[in-house]
């Protein structure tokens, strides 16, 4: 750990520390914003592309499964060259490929983008996990991961925002153009960012990435790296199944089952929604830190579980939306703090980028699913009713995590 002079309000952080969690929730924050322009777009495109509510979802489903696969390959760029350089890249792939989705005139250029957009968005998230873990010290990890993932509530509200104030004047391609700004956070993060010590010191293995993948899979790791990917597919696929579809889900006439809000209504009901989501980011990390990962995951998963029923048959009342926004906010996404701090704690650092990448990645590309099927629910039963789905895949992960150990506090080796 460098030995830096502390610069902190709270004491008990260095420069250093800061400028990487700053780094890492600032890509995390425009990684959000980007992959969030789809969702207050989807109706748009919908009626421009002419698509059903499967063929939505499955679109949505593209890019969770090649940031799936951008996850797996950035965490070997991590272990290989560096936690930094591969947050670097990752952004740099996500912003340019937004940026081109405003050029899309086919079905086919739109796939092809959006799954190019999700491989950078895979693999932002999975160097910058690690490296906010590496470079925090265990009695603080559960928060600095915390804060790191608020930007993701962050980049939510300026989606909101920006789809707001820019698609009811000039469609949805200006709001997908702008989505270039984050690659120029690529050249502070260059100047100003250190790499780990931890990699430095015991990442640099020379040991390719084949024998990396053997021991993830090995006697010693096996149950872990099978708990770890359960716990990221249960979880996520109640994520993504929820999250993708609220946006539509406020602006779908009652008759299709959604609250019949207008654009700008829309979004600015997620606001209110996402404030409760940088809270519970936060909340659960110095929740996590002090009464442990696994209690504080399955309470917040839990909590999730018993709202979102009752969310989905609200159409109808607009203020009890609003009401029950920040605490769908809270739950539905606070638990997500759990999961840099915990995978990077599971594993040893030799592997621990591409394990991290692995476990997380897999969840995410067997997620991909939920997009679809919810969007093909909703075409038979109403977009609100097809929302009750994800329940149970929250309350899954939240049994599976307690055949895992308890990993807070736990220093790395």
């Amino acid at each position: 750990m460098t030995s830096a002079k502390p610069f902190s309000p709270f004491g008990f952080a260095t420069r250093e520390q800061w400028k990487t969690l700053f780094a890492a929730q600032l890509g995390w924050m425009l990684d959000s914003m980007d992959v969030m322009f789809y969702a207050f777009a989807l109706t748009a495109i919908r009626t421009e592309f002419n698509l059903s509510g499967a063929e939505a979802g499955a679109l949505a489903s593209v890019t969770l499964l090649t940031s799936a696969a951008g996850g797996v390959v950035f965490g070997i760029v991590a272990d290989r060259f560096g936690r930094t350089k591969a947050l670097m890249y990752s952004i740099l792939t996500y912003s340019v490929f937004t940026a081109l989705t405003a050029t899309s005139s086919t079905l086919f250029e739109l796939i092809l983008w959006r799954s190019l957009v999700g491989f950078g968005l895979g693999g932002e998230w999975s160097a910058g996990s690690v490296l906010v873990s590496e470079v925090w010290t265990p009695e603080h990890r559960g928060k600095a991961v915390g804060f790191m993932q608020s930007g993701w509530a962050i980049g939510y509200i300026i989606a909101a925002v920006l789809a707001a104030a820019i698609m009811p004047h000039w469609g949805w391609r200006v709001l997908f153009a702008i989505g270039v700004l984050p690659a120029f956070l690529t050249f502070w993060i260059r100047r100003h960012v250190p790499e780990s010590e931890q990699w430095k010191s015991g990442g640099m293995s020379h040991h390719g990435t084949g024998v990396k993948i053997r021991e993830m899979l090995s006697k010693n790791f096996r149950r872990l790296t099978i708990l770890a990917s359960s716990i990221s597919t249960c979880v996520l696929f109640g994520y993504w199944g929820l999250f993708t579809w609220v946006p539509t889900f406020l602006a779908s006439p009652t008759a299709r089952g959604g609250a019949g809000l207008s654009m700008v209504q829309s979004s600015t009901w997620i606001v209110p929604m996402q404030v409760g989501a940088f809270f519970g980011y936060l909340s659960f990390g110095f929740l996590a830190d002090r009464f442990g990962r696994k209690p504080i995951f399955a309470a917040f998963l839990i909590g999730a579980a018993a709202l979102v029923p009752f969310y989905g048959q609200m159409g109808s009342s607009p203020i009890l939306l609003m009401i029950l926004g920040p605490f769908i906010g809270f739950f539905g996404h606070g638990y997500f703090s759990a999961f840099g701090a915990m995978l990077t704690e599971l594993f040893p650092t030799r592997f621990r980028g591409i394990a991290q990448g692995f476990t997380y990645n897999i969840g995410r590309a067997s997620s991909a699913l939920a997009p679809f099927i919810i969007g093909a629910v909703a075409d038979l039963y109403g977009i609100g009713s097809a929302l009750a789905i994800t329940s149970a895949f929250f309350i899954l992960g939240a049994s599976l995590i307690y055949f895992i150990p308890e990993t807070a506090g736990k220093s790395l080796e």
